[in-house]
């Protein structure tokens, strides 16, 4: 049975590019919103979503964190890393010099920070909704434009790329979650994803919640925060750690930090991604 899989689109995006990644045969169904996408798999419209969460350069995509944290009961199933390489894409026949404004996603906007202030002082970079909207933001520009976007989606639009791997580093990558109803069976390789809080700021509060990990040998691989919304300095914390959720060491672990902690969600357990091997599903 094929699956259905929606990602954050339209046709064009990073994200279609990691969904095509990960199930090459998949029913790829395109959403305008990290939120639309998850919302999606919770009713049933699509079997699983994919959607950004972290950039090696510009670091977590918070849309992402928060819609897991907050509003979301679904699981990680999965992770798929992809290297980015941004193009710089014009409408045919516009001249370079007379570019005002360009388009794209936040996230790629701050990618390319240094090259478009080296190459492009006086166009003011402007948020599109995905990197391929913002080919669309281009051609409908009463002013000069260009875009930041893949190069299918130039292909798919008709734009003409003027430069290649214009982001501001060599090593630019995103990872990208698969989200389902439940995440997935242990597979020897994994990794579990949780968030957690505190009702009250106290010493060492977060020295023994991490401690729990410690001190049964478990690696965690990110640790970070984000406001919990609620008031001024307070924090969910979300830590990524070795191993599945099912593990002896790792349920213990969970099971120890839930009494010392004020709220506990635990994401997921999946597989922790490997390049060589493109079709986890």
């Amino acid at each position: 049975m094929v699956k259905r899989i929606s990602y954050f689109g339209p046709a064009g995006t990073y994200t279609e590019a990691a969904a095509i990644l990960y199930d090459p045969g998949a029913d790829l169904r395109p959403f305008p919103t990290i939120a639309a996408v998850c919302q999606a798999v919770s009713d049933g419209l699509t079997d699983e979503g994919v959607v950004p969460i972290e950039n090696s350069l510009e670091g977590s995509v918070v849309y992402t964190l928060d819609f897991l944290i907050n509003e979301s009961d679904l699981s990680i199933y999965q992770e798929i890393v992809l290297p980015i390489e941004h193009c710089l894409m014009i409408e045919p026949g516009t001249s370079i010099p007379d570019i005002r404004v360009i388009y794209s996603h936040p996230q790629s906007l701050g990618q390319c920070r240094h090259f478009l202030e080296r190459n492009l002082p006086n166009a003011q970079p402007t948020a599109s909704l995905s990197n391929a909207a913002a080919v669309a933001d281009m051609k409908a520009s009463p002013v000069p434009a260009a875009a930041i976007a893949p190069q299918r989606a130039a292909e798919l639009y008709g734009a003409e790329i003027i430069d290649r791997g214009i982001q501001d580093g060599d090593n630019n990558v995103t990872r990208f979650v698969v989200v389902a109803p439940a995440d997935h069976p242990p597979t020897g390789q994994d990794k579990t994803s949780i968030c957690f809080s505190f009702d009250q700021d106290a010493p060492g509060s977060l020295y023994s919640a991490l401690g729990v990990f410690a001190q049964r040998n478990l690696n965690l691989v990110k640790i970070e925060s984000r406001p919990t919304k609620e008031s001024l300095g307070r924090y969910n914390f979300l830590v990524d750690c070795e191993g599945h959720r099912e593990n002896p060491a790792v349920k213990e672990a969970l099971e120890v930090l839930a009494r010392q902690v004020s709220h506990l969600k635990v994401f997921g357990s999946y597989p922790r991604w490997n390049a060589g091997q493109e079709n986890r599903g």
